[in-house]
Order: C-alpha cells, then sequence, then structure tokens
C-alpha cells in the first residue's frame, strides 16, 4: 500500500505541476546530444531530511553548505523577498539570518559558497542572477565571507559584482563556483539548450565584467548547481532530471561537462530550485518552493 501511495503521489506532484512549467515557457529542445532516461548510480534514493521550520522561507531558491560551521546550509528566497540569506541546519531547523545591507532582492536565484581573495576564509555568493523576461541589461552577485560565528540575526555589507551576457539579456538560476580555479560559473534557464558562462574571480576587483561565453549543454530549463568542495563532482538540476559528473584529475569544469552526464536518482518537488552537496561529497540536498500548499521538504540522497 505504501509503494501504491508512493506512486501516485508522485503521479500528483507531475500533474500539478504542468501549469506551473507551461508558466515557464520551456523552449522546444533542438539538436540536443542523446541523453539517457536514466542511469544507475552510487547516490541512493530520497531521505526526508526534515520540513523547513521557518516559515519565511517559502521560495527557497537556492541551497548551498557552509565551509566554516559544520551541518549548516543557506537558502534564500524568491524575487521581491528580503536581501536575507537563511541559514538551516540539515534537519530544516531553523539557525539564524544574515541580512545583506544596502542591496535588494530583484531576484536571488542561487546560493554558492567557495574560495575568495583571503586564502583563510571562506565566501558566500549570492546570484541575483534572475530575469524571466529578459529585459535587464546585467546582474549581479553579492558575495562577502562566512560569518567567523553564528547568531540569530546578523548583517553584513557584501561586494556587488555586475556582469553582463555577451550574447544579451539571459535569465539564469544556475551559481556555481569552482573550488579549484576559483572561476564563477552561471547556466541560462530558458535557452533551448542552456549555456555555460564564465567569470574569472579577478573579476571582482573590477566590480564590472562581461561574461565569458563557454559552451552550450544538451539540457534545458536549468535550475540550480553545485561543484563538490573537493572539485570533483558536479551537478546540475532542472525540474525533472539531476544531471551529474565526475571531474578527472586537470580537467577543467567545461572538459568535464562536454561529457554525457549520468541520471541520478530525483523526487519530484512542487518546484523544485535548489540543490547542495554536503561539504564531505557523500550526499547530496535538494530543496522546493513552497507550492500547492505543499510545505518545503528537505531532502537528502546518500552514496550507497
Amino acid at each position: 500500500m505504501n509503494t501504491l501511495f508512493h506512486y501516485l503521489f508522485k503521479a500528483y506532484l507531475i500533474f500539478v505541476s504542468i501549469p506551473f512549467v507551461v508558466s515557464q515557457k520551456v523552449p522546444e529542445s533542438k539538436d540536443l546530444s542523446f541523453i539517457p532516461a536514466y542511469a544507475d548510480s552510487v547516490f541512493s534514493a530520497p531521505k526526508k531530511a526534515g520540513e523547513l521550520k521557518n516559515k519565511k522561507i517559502d521560495e527557497a531558491s537556492g541551497l548551498a553548505f557552509s565551509r566554516t560551521h559544520p551541518g549548516i546550509l543557506y537558502t534564500h528566497n524568491d524575487s521581491g523577498g528580503e536581501p536575507l540569506v537563511y541559514l538551516i541546519d540539515t534537519l530544516g531547523k531553523d539557525k539564524g539570518s544574515i541580512r545583506l545591507k544596502g542591496v535588494k532582492n530583484r531576484d536571488w536565484e542561487d546560493i554558492a559558497v567557495g574560495p575568495g581573495p583571503d586564502p583563510k576564509r571562506h565566501y558566500i555568493y549570492v546570484g541575483e542572477i534572475g530575469d524571466n523576461n529578459a529585459v535587464y541589461k546585467s546582474i549581479k552577485i553579492f558575495w562577502f565571507p562566512e560569518p567567523k560565528s553564528l547568531e540569530e540575526e546578523m548583517e553584513v555589507e557584501p561586494e556587488i559584482l555586475k556582469l553582463t551576457f555577451p550574447d544579451g539579456a539571459r535569465d539564469a538560476e544556475t551559481l556555481m563556483v569552482d573550488p579549484i580555479t576559483k572561476d564563477i560559473f552561471i547556466v541560462s534557464k530558458r535557452d533551448s539548450v542552456n549555456i555555460l558562462y564564465r567569470a574569472p574571480q579577478s573579476a571582482f576587483s573590477k566590480k564590472d565584467f562581461e561574461l565569458e561565453k563557454i559552451m552550450e549543454l544538451p539540457f534545458t530549463m536549468s535550475v540550480a548547481g553545485d561543484i563538490s568542495v573537493d572539485g570533483k563532482q558536479i551537478l546540475i538540476k532542472n525540474y525533472f532530471t539531476v544531471f551529474y559528473w565526475e571531474r578527472k584529475v586537470g580537467e577543467t569544469v567545461p572538459e568535464a561537462l562536454n561529457r554525457t552526464p549520468v541520471i541520478l536518482p530525483y523526487k519530484p518537488e512542487p518546484q523544485g530550485e535548489a540543490i547542495a552537496f554536503n561539504p564531505n561529497g557523500n550526499s547530496y540536498f535538494t530543496l522546493s518552493e513552497a507550492r500547492f500548499k505543499i510545505k518545503p521538504v528537505l531532502y537528502r540522497y546518500n552514496k550507497k
């Protein structure tokens, strides 16, 4: 009976998600490389880690693990929310927030943690990269060092990097930072084949930078991504699929992404736009916005 309920609920989620997917103006795919419908993987089926306790997190659109504070994740709301980065633990419990002074949340779509100018610190990158109608001339990344200690309410004044696309305005929801090269990667969303763009770490000293167009990817509607702490694993997801690559020694991120990805297990979510590797690389977590009166649930996928 439990198995039957699982499949019925899964079918229900897909059915109720159809109006949302249609509203996202999903482009027609063209000239896509072969992608397997499913591939065996070393990761297990999802386990419910817990429901989010902070009801203010209702449009979670990014997820990243702290490198400084074990068991802490950072997340944020989508466009129009307060300029806050929320802290939760691996069970979904509320652990406080960080207010970004002097900025607004025009359309925050992803968050990452990675290296920065101080080799002794880890940095939080908040991507104001969403642009549903491709009307903005530029996007922004707000970045600041991770707090050394945690409080219920914190405040920082982030540095700001303004970015432009070389080929016109784009909507994007995927931000990744390479821990090896320190490069910043952004993946477009609404193109029929999504595009990978890059900015070097040195772009932050310039404050204003034109992204480099790197390559087309063989899928569409990317909404989140992450690179493991050691740089050896890469995740990119859309609303129904998690794509996975293992990166070889000496290989760049684009070289790894040029190979056919493995399809990892993924439980359909009402509007899943967040994914993050555990710092040990042995699991990944996903999180959805609140939709269809379904409370946001933090899911965990473990390596077998």
